[in-house]
């Protein structure tokens, strides 16, 4: 929770009737995607075709007061977005949905994920003649959509075609004036499903956001899928479906709430799984075993339900400390963990603990959590961590650092454990984390085979920034 690993992006569609109030359930389920994404946050409604909306940096309560959502009106369709800025570039601007006016008709485009050609598809694309207002490659994807609509005998024809074009990871929510559209790339590197509520059909990452909303869950968008939904009714359009399967394995490690069911699996019950298995690859000696909350503890109560040894509540973690929380010196920088999180003395306290984390990336707060363990008077920390080690960088989305910075990439795992200062470290193997659920993932940040090749690097002269949106 408090690592250098960021959240994906979350993205909403709701296509609704005279009666229904899509901004108050996009709104809702905004709400319960919140942990996607805690940079921005957009809705765009669509009132019989014509489509306004409103984004802005911040939390979804900051963003959408009650005067702000009375100014956007009613509508029976939207889509919302809540973001991390991947590329690092976080402005009012590079907010979600993007809309685009063009000669025929306008859209909103929701997006999580990473186009990993945005950058020479760009430069193609300014080359043309196209200007572009955002650092995002969602905007790269609008350009092409539109210039492909301009072909084509609708939009989401144009998407098809655009889609050949496009390679990475994007789960995509689009709304015209008179459709709502889903997609998801051919390998199906982030979540997508559909529910239904009453006549209404709905899109989120998460099914979460379908249970925040009183949604029933259907089914998943298949990886390279296309669902078209208007007045006719739903279809479906599988041309680039080619049965490939590459989640992000991080879905179920981290990323995902403990309530949704992505690819029908709990993903409570992956990380229980995850951590039973680290159980009986490193078993220990301990007295209590404790989770680093939020994505920690459920690993942690697998793992002490498998050796036996009692879960207990190690930390207390600060809710009010939210993102504009300042820390203007590095002395600052260094007790901020210890603002948001707290260890619980009595239950660690002269005990052997097992402390279980969901990763280690630089190490840096993984040794001061250890630390804060120490302070309490820990006798032992023994800590396993629910996946493998990182020593590669993520292309399609996730804010996996390159490869010098990861320790893993650097140490073994006997120094890892020396610097964080643990008296034992085990990590879950690549073999058992494709064990959490039965479904195949990615996982070329811990092997470095990856289910697409690697991008090309993009020569700085040409490109300040590295082009990416989730």
């Amino acid at each position: 929770m408090y690592k250098n690993i960021r959240e994906e992006c979350g993205v909403f569609g709701i296509y609704g009737d005279a009666a229904s109030d899509a901004l108050t359930h996009t709104y809702l389920a905004l709400y319960a995607l919140q942990h996607r994404g805690q940079e921005s946050c957009g809705i765009a409604v669509n009132d019989d075709g014509v489509i306004s909306y409103y984004r802005d940096v911040g939390l979804v309560p900051e963003v959408f007061t009650s005067e702000r959502l009375q100014q956007l009106g009613s509508g029976q369709m939207a889509v919302g977005h809540v973001r991390h800025a991947y590329d690092g570039v976080n402005t009012r601007t590079n907010a979600q949905p993007l809309v685009v006016r063009h000669v025929k008709g306008t859209l909103a485009i929701a997006h999580n994920g990473n186009i990993t050609n945005a950058a020479q598809l760009k430069e193609t694309l300014e080359m043309q003649g196209a200007i572009f207002h955002t650092t995002t490659n969602t905007e790269v994807m609008g350009h092409i959509i539109i210039k492909e609509r301009l072909e084509s005998n609708s939009i989401e024809e144009a998407l098809e075609k655009t889609m050949s074009r496009v390679t990475g990871a994007y789960s995509l929510v689009i709304m015209s004036p008179s459709k709502l559209i889903a997609a998801r790339d051919p390998v199906g590197f982030r979540p997508l499903c559909m529910g239904k509520m009453g006549e209404s059909v709905i899109f989120a990452s998460e099914s979460c956001a379908l249970d925040a909303i009183g949604a029933e869950f259907v089914r998943d968008i298949e990886p390279g899928e296309i669902v078209v939904v208007n007045k006719d009714g739903i279809r479906s359009i599988r041309t680039h479906v080619r049965g490939e399967r590459g989640l992000c394995v991080f879905e179920f490690i981290y990323f995902a709430r403990p309530d949704s069911v992505i690819e029908g699996v709990s993903v409570h019950a992956a990380r229980l799984e995850a951590g039973r298995l680290l159980a009986k690859d490193h078993p220990v000696q301990a007295d209590v075993v404790i989770g680093v909350p939020d994505s920690g503890l459920d690993a942690a109560l697998g793992f002490s339900q498998e050796s036996g040894i009692p879960y207990g509540v190690g930390f207390i973690k600060n809710r009010y400390v939210g993102r504009s929380f300042i820390q203007p010196t590095k002395a600052q920088r260094e007790t901020t963990l210890g603002i948001k999180l707290n260890a619980v003395s009595e239950t660690v306290k002269n005990k052997r603990v097992v402390l279980v984390d969901d990763s280690i990336v630089r190490g840096t707060t993984s040794g001061r959590i250890v630390r804060l363990l120490r302070n309490a008077g820990a006798a032992e920390v023994h800590m396993r961590v629910s996946a493998p080690p990182f020593r590669h960088p993520c292309y399609f989305g996730t804010s996996i650092d390159n490869r010098e910075n990861l320790i893993a990439n650097k140490m073994s795992v006997e120094d890892i454990k020396k610097k964080i200062g643990v008296d034992s470290l085990g990590y879950l193997s690549v073999e058992d984390v494709a064990k959490i659920a039965k479904c195949k993932f990615c996982v070329g940040c811990f092997t470095g085979t990856y289910p697409l090749p690697e991008p090309n690097p993009i020569p700085k002269s040409k490109h300040e920034k590295k082009l990416s949106e989730v």
